[in-house]
């Protein structure tokens, strides 16, 4: 079995152009993605006791509540790609403060699981409120078939990346 990387065809020449501002515009957002801008201003409009990496597991947290049967330390440290042990002394910081709780296994009595409190939910929707309004703020002057398209487009764009990150993904550990 040949496990030789393929080689992309080179973009049709009317599409690349296009492609060259869509990786352009892919640079600026994970800059500030990377700076974590909506999430900092998140922290400074709704929790100023918190920082970047609380707001990442609360987040885990929501997230694998929608997919596991129970969420452990090991789920939020495999889910966020961090060491055990940090993703450990995180949730204790978070139960601490009383946005997440610890609660034994229903499946595994030696086991520890977590969730999101009540102020844990509250917090995320607080959070999620923040970032909408930005978004709201950015396509506020944008014709409602514009914002329409855009959603429609990105998400589209976004389903198309994952899957081809998730198929290079694939072919790697294949080899």
């Amino acid at each position: 079995m040949d496990h030789a990387p393929k080689t992309a065809a080179p973009p049709p020449a009317d599409k690349t152009a296009d492609i060259d501002r869509i990786g352009q515009s892919m640079s600026r957002m994970r800059l500030m993605i990377g700076r974590r801008l909506v999430g900092r201003l998140a922290i400074q409009q709704v929790a100023p006791e918190l920082d970047i990496s609380h707001l990442d597991v609360l987040d885990v947290v929501r997230r694998a509540s929608l997919t596991e049967t129970e969420t452990t330390v090991g789920t939020v440290a495999e889910m966020m790609r961090v060491d055990p042990s940090r993703a450990s002394r995180v949730v204790a910081e978070l139960v601490e403060r009383g946005v997440l709780r610890r609660d034994v296994s229903q499946a595994d009595a030696r086991r520890s699981i977590v969730m999101l409190t009540p102020r844990g939910a509250e917090l995320l929707a607080q959070v999620r409120t923040v970032k909408l309004s930005a978004i709201a703020d950015i396509v506020a002057d944008w014709p409602d078939e514009d914002a329409e398209c855009f959603a429609r487009l990105f998400e589209r764009f976004m389903d198309g990346f994952e899957a081809v990150y998730q198929q290079r993904e694939k072919s790697l550990a294949q080899k």
